[in-house]
């Protein structure tokens, strides 16, 4: 596997109602920081987005911030990055985040978040790309939504060949282990809760 240069983190732009998830996203930001990999996010200042970016920041890391012109405009821009790219929409966001990213890594987030992880695994589904996918289970965030895609699976809507598409791991420490690992040794953690 490609040695991890860019990790694109999805996640909340709210700090949700767990404490734990605050602190988690700084310490992504941390890790990332002392291991030379760059954040590309989306963006903002504010939630699980700002913590992990600070965490990169503040470690003296780099992170690449792509926000659409009308989040820009509401001031929730993160000003203190190592460079923010303000676009036009969404979907140039988007397109633009994955470009930029060796890697995706899930944290706890709302519809936004989903709506970023669908696309990258439907994308690797379609076989768009083969970047890896990891969703981290803090807390056991995504329990409910791992056992819909293993319902969505049983109904016959998608093959079982689905879970194999992105990793879901219960550590920071595991996410990293992964990322290392060489492609064809990896075995997707599927799933697992910190």
């Amino acid at each position: 596997m490609t040695p991890i240069s860019s990790l694109c983190v999805y996640c909340g732009s709210s700090r949700g109602v767990n404490p734990a998830f605050i602190p988690l996203a700084r310490a992504l930001g941390q890790e990332m920081a002392q291991r030379k990999i760059r954040l590309v996010y989306g963006g903002g200042r504010v939630g699980l987005m700002g913590a992990c970016a600070d965490g990169v920041m503040n470690n003296g890391g780099q992170v690449i911030g792509v926000i659409p012109q009308h989040l820009q405009d509401r001031e929730i821009g993160h000003s203190g990055i190592t460079e923010l790219k303000v676009v036009d929409n969404m979907h140039t966001r988007k397109r633009m985040m994955f470009d930029l990213s060796d890697a995706f890594c899930v944290l706890p987030g709302g519809l936004g978040t989903l709506e970023e992880l669908f696309e990258v695994v439907t994308w690797r589904q379609l076989g768009m790309h083969d970047k890896p996918i990891i969703v981290l289970n803090a807390e056991g965030y995504w329990d409910k939504l791992v056992g819909m895609i293993d319902s969505i699976i049983d109904d016959g809507f998608a093959q079982p060949s689905a879970r194999q598409y992105f990793s879901v791991v219960g550590s920071i420490g595991r996410l990293f282990d992964l990322l290392a690992a060489p492609a064809e040794t990896q075995e997707p953690d599927y799933p697992e809760r910190i």
